[in-house]
């Protein structure tokens, strides 16, 4: 879509969220580029002021339509903290954990109205989410619940390795009392889905076993037997290209040397090490099953750097530019 804008939200304040962002937008390619933030315009100026950061207008805007794309400028939808003076950085704050919750709302609200056309989303604190009575695990559940989706899978994206995962914030232990066929066939479905939108004419979708050697035929747990391949199965009468259950210590490298497009990793952890392992600065976080585009920093908030100069905004910068893309 030409023409697209994204909306790019703070995240927790007391974190490198401002930093990254100001950043991000202010040299190279981003420059002037169709963004508006969505945070607080005052942390974001205080934060500016201690040097690091380059010397670029912050400017407010009360909707979208009034902002000006060009070099030097930032556009910000400001949403005041509650008492922006009292923001310590790297500290867990409630009145953080509430800004970074209304900067989603407000983006959520916009991309819905189609005033914006993907989101990008710094790093929040789940913490100071809880603490300001927020109860969502993470930016997926709450951008679901959001947009009432009920299928929905979190993505990490890099150039070489892309995963999509069938559980995310979850005990280990509920995982396996709680995984079914029909969630490994739906996200199944939806990797084939994303990578067909970006651009993957006939994608190759690897999905990787529960247990070690994806169970060696039942000898290490029969979850394979039992659950992932019927899963596959369903998903290969659909007409999808589809691999597996593959063992889950050696698949994402065949994934990452171009064997397979997609990895569906069961859990949380056995996504996200290696793809952070090969892509930490660079990888990008997406959510699949929304009713629009939303990538993020695929990284916290890393609260021992915050407000130093020191964080690096790869992540973010890759995450703004996917959007954009994606759009």
């Amino acid at each position: 879509m030409i023409g697209s804008t994204i909306a790019v939200t703070m995240g927790d304040p007391a974190g490198i969220g401002p930093e990254i962002i100001i950043k991000a937008l202010s040299e190279g390619e981003l420059a002037g580029s169709p963004v508006v933030v969505v945070g607080c315009l005052q942390t974001l100026q205080r934060i500016q002021g201690l040097g690091y950061c380059p010397a670029v207008k912050i400017q407010e805007i009360e909707r979208v339509s009034e902002a000006c794309f060009a070099p030097g400028i930032i556009n910000v939808l400001n949403e005041p903290l509650t008492d922006p003076a009292r923001l310590t950085p790297g500290v867990v704050q409630t009145q953080a954990g509430d800004l970074a919750y209304r900067c989603v709302k407000r983006a959520t609200e916009l991309a819905l109205a189609n005033e914006v056309h993907a989101i990008a989303t710094a790093p929040l604190n789940k913490e100071a989410l809880h603490l300001a009575g927020h109860l969502y695990p993470g930016h997926t559940e709450l951008l679901a619940t959001l947009t009432n989706s009920r299928s929905y899978a979190m993505v990490l994206y890099t150039d070489r390795l892309k995963v999509i995962h069938v559980s995310t914030h979850i005990a280990l232990r509920k995982f396996l009392d709680t995984l079914t066929t029909e969630r490994i066939e739906a996200v199944i479905g939806m990797a084939d889905s994303f990578l067909k939108r970006i651009g993957y004419s006939q994608p190759k979708i690897a999905v990787a076993g529960v247990n070690p050697h994806a169970g060696e035929h039942g000898l290490f747990g029969d979850e394979e037997i039992t659950l992932v391949n019927p899963a596959i199965a369903a998903a290969k009468e659909r007409g999808i290209d589809v691999y597996g259950a593959c063992p889950p210590d050696t698949v994402f490298l065949q994934a990452y040397e171009g064997q397979y497009d997609m990895v569906v990793a069961m859990y949380h952890d056995q996504g996200h090490i290696p793809l952070k392992l090969l892509g930490f600065y660079d990888g990008v976080n997406i959510t699949a099953g929304l009713p629009f585009i939303r990538t993020s920093a695929d990284h916290g908030t890393a609260f021992d750097i915050a407000w130093s100069g020191k964080a690096n905004p790869a992540s973010m910068v890759t995450a703004i530019k996917l959007a954009m893309q994606l759009a």
